[in-house]
């Protein structure tokens, strides 16, 4: 299971896409996840400023 996306928290910044080792988030009008890229690392959720990404 990839990370979750609350969209309705999620402030699109960016700052998940470029944390992620894998380029595995794409982020327009709210983060999405490549759920076969993400490794589960947990870097993007501790890089989300409004804790709109969780494991």
């Amino acid at each position: 299971m990839a990370v979750a996306i609350d969209i309705d928290s999620c402030i699109a910044c960016g700052a998940c896409a470029e944390a992620c080792p894998n380029d595995a988030l794409e982020v327009d009008d709210y983060a999405e996840v490549d759920e076969d890229a993400c490794i589960e690392c947990g870097i993007c959720v501790d890089t989300c400023p409004v804790e709109a990404i969780s494991l």
